[in-house]
């Protein structure tokens, strides 16, 4: 029975190569990410942020807040997570995040979704078979209120190469 499985399955490529970016082209980043208080708490307990504002609720309420705020750096990390099927499932080593800015407080119960716009490639000068792709990625609330912004760089492999990244 598993081989006839494996005889019928097809393999279905996953990502996109430089070629497929095209500066000024949108992705609207599917699903989105409800953020509940449990991924609040394990995060900010993962990472040992000890800011009562992310784990304490008396104390968020006590400084304006209507509940905890959502630890930002789970905030960056879940609108992140929702853009690499779209622009880096290929693989690619990360440049890194420019211009990262939070602009509203996420809460627990907020749905997060993401956009992004290709602003730059450019082959490599340095290492031939690969390109440098920079995107501009904004997340939402469930009412279309900016939350994030940011920039990111990934080292994105061209069709033609036959480079291992």
């Amino acid at each position: 029975m598993a081989e006839d499985f494996m005889a019928r399955a097809e393999l279905v490529p996953k990502g996109r190569l430089y070629e497929d970016f095209e500066v000024g082209q949108v992705f609207t980043h599917h699903w989105g990410r409800t953020i509940n208080h449990g991924d609040n708490s394990l995060f900010t307990t993962l990472t040992l942020n000890y800011n009562p504002l992310y784990f304490n609720r008396e104390y968020a309420l006590a400084h304006g807040h209507p509940d905890v705020q959502v630890n930002p750096l789970l905030v960056f990390n879940t609108v992140f997570g929702l853009t690499v099927e779209d622009l880096s499932e290929m693989g690619g080593p990360f440049v890194g995040v420019d211009e990262l800015t939070y602009h509203l407080p996420v809460y627990p119960g907020d749905t997060l979704t993401a956009r992004s716009l290709t602003m730059d490639k450019r082959e490599s000068a340095s290492r031939p078979g690969v390109g440098l792709v920079t995107w501009h990625t904004e997340g939402f609330n469930q009412r279309d209120e900016r939350v994030i912004d940011y920039r990111r760089t990934n080292i994105v492999r061209l069709r033609s190469a036959n480079v291992s990244l």
